[in-house]
């Protein structure tokens, strides 16, 4: 099993960091922990060093905090990407959202810098990961103009069944779902007309825990890999291997 996207780079784990890779350790066969900002991507290059072989690193920056950054923090951003194109199994997170932000200016700044990102990827022929909350559909129109990037994956899908069949129509993008799965009736009905052959599992933590209260950790992807199984009614071998290898093929790993 793999968490495809996590942030254990956050402060959120400056405690017990070491114990929460063991754990995951014990679970999985590989974290994938996702670029942030600037800082977060040079964090999570670091954890990728420490743990060589088990983390993986992937250089992005979050939309809703593209959208206030500076150009010369995402060129910034580009550089660091190309810099360690050999480092990075993939560009993300980046992308658009339209969830927590409604101003149109916000909006098309996101996109334009989204944009930037896809050109990078497409340029260098590197699989990217994207946060397009509530703009699934319009992120489906803009990547196919980007006939270079290997892969496409989009992180924590919660998009429309009709947008995730075009998805799937695409053959080299993915859906990332999380443990959100294990409460969330939308996403219940989504993985259940989804195939698995598109599907990839993550945590997002230290977010969508169970409860409000918790925090989460890589370790509990666990449970979205057994409500998947336990929804489309297969063995849980079956849906860990063909996710597994899913995330294999898209990250090299």
């Amino acid at each position: 099993m793999i968490d495809t996207h996590c942030h254990i780079d956050f402060e959120d784990f400056d405690d017990d960091r070491d114990e929460v890779i063991k754990r995951a350790k014990d679970k999985l066969d590989n974290v994938i922990v996702s670029g942030y900002s600037n800082d977060s991507n040079m964090d999570v290059l670091k954890l990728s060093k420490d743990y060589e072989g088990f983390i993986y690193p992937t250089f992005g920056f979050h939309p809703v905090s593209s959208q206030n950054a500076t150009d010369d923090e995402i060129k910034t951003a580009h550089e660091n990407i190309v810099e360690h194109l050999d480092d990075i199994v993939a560009i993300g997170e980046v992308g658009m959202d339209y969830f927590y932000v409604t101003d149109n200016s916000l909006r098309k700044r996101q996109q334009k810098i989204f944009t930037g990102f896809l050109e990078l990827a497409n340029e260098y022929k590197k699989p990217i990961v994207m946060h397009v909350r509530d703009c699934e559909k319009k992120a489906v129109n803009i990547i196919y103009e980007y006939e270079d990037i290997p892969y496409f994956v989009f992180h924590c899908y919660g998009g429309s069944l009709k947008t995730a069949k075009r998805i799937m129509n695409m053959d080299n993008a993915y859906m990332s779902f999380s443990t959100m799965l294990c409460y969330s009736k939308q996403h219940q009905d989504l993985i259940e007309k989804i195939d698995l052959d598109y599907i990839l599992t993550e945590t997002d933590s230290p977010y969508l825990a169970m409860t409000k209260e918790e925090r989460n950790e890589p370790a509990n992807v666990v449970n979205a890999v057994y409500k998947i199984a336990e929804i489309k009614n297969m063995d849980i071998g079956t849906v860990d291997e063909i996710t597994t290898s899913n995330a294999c093929n898209i990250f090299k790993i």
